[in-house]
């Protein structure tokens, strides 16, 4: 279900500050036919958080629109801390998606217990699959890959998207030892390579609106076993993944979009600001020369 790369797609604003559902289906639509297997709305990239209930609704419809059409999978982010809230925004997720992508609890630091409580609760719940959202320098909370492997022997939980800041031991436990039909996506740009080495089927990456055929390549190249090729890839990759990120996500991003006519503006919602000239200027280098 996850294998291949997933695109977490940004939200486009227009001049006025609203947002720009045209943009959204054109990116999206480059993005599948560019071989990328899904999409992910309402993520960190697409600035979930300062996106109203009405707004949250176009960016869905506009995704599930273009999915539709390409019969490809829609992972919507779902956001909360704790479980009721979660659960209740789970039930109320529209027709076309196929997925869901919730995080590990933030701020609360619930312990492994309390995240296994939470997980099972949400999968009694949910109408779709469960995509766990690992992120532990965002939530706060250390879960080890016993905790996951536990939680991910549920049937309605599909996988996980591991972004714990680099390749650690509980990575290396986890991806040696999977629960049947439990799949593991990297969400570390940088650190991409090496977890698809490890055993990933796929990423769900901020990157990939740069470069989309390079970061397909990439993932499969590695799960067909052609480490050699694999391994520049991601050597080249990285460098692009190090300069999108040279300031906070998804400024660069934007920046380079709309640098290059495929977003109309390069706004961001505060508390994020649009990056500097220089940082955009550098990743539309890297991106056009990802190996220089």
């Amino acid at each position: 279900m996850l294998r291949g790369l997933h695109v977490p797609l940004i939200t486009p604003f227009t001049s006025s500050g609203e947002v720009a559902v045209d943009a959204i289906e054109k990116l999206a639509s480059d993005y599948l036919d560019q071989g990328a297997a899904g999409l992910v709305a309402l993520g960190t990239t697409g600035e979930v958080a300062a996106l109203d209930p009405g707004e949250r609704e176009l960016v869905i419809e506009a995704c599930a629109r273009v999915c539709a059409e390409r019969q490809a999978l829609l992972t919507v982010g779902v956001t909360g801390n704790d479980t009721r809230s979660t659960a209740r925004a789970l039930q109320g997720l529209p027709s076309g998606v196929g997925a869901a992508l919730v995080t590990v609890p933030y701020f609360l630091r619930p312990g492994e217990r309390g995240v296994i409580a939470h997980f099972e609760a949400l999968a009694e719940a949910t109408p779709v699959p469960l995509v766990i959202y690992h992120i532990p320098y965002r939530t706060g909370q250390a879960v080890g890959a016993a905790t996951f492997r536990q939680v991910g022997a549920h049937p309605m939980i599909a996988g996980m998207k591991y972004a714990a800041g680099g390749i650690d031991q509980d990575a290396v436990d986890l991806l040696g030892d999977l629960p049947e039909g439990f799949e593991v996506v990297g969400g570390d740009d940088a650190f991409i390579s090496p977890l698809l080495a490890l055993g990933a089927v796929g990423g769900i990456l901020a990157s990939a609106h740069l470069q989309t055929r390079g970061y397909v390549e990439l993932v499969e190249a590695w799960n067909a076993g052609d480490a050699a090729r694999a391994r520049a890839l991601g050597h080249r990759l990285a460098r692009l993944s190090a300069a999108l990120f040279a300031e906070p996500n998804p400024t660069v991003i934007k920046g380079v979009l709309h640098a290059q006519g495929l977003i109309p503006t390069p706004d961001v919602r505060l508390p994020l600001v649009p990056a500097g000239e220089a940082a955009v200027s550098q990743a539309r280098l890297v991106a056009v020369h990802p190996g220089e």
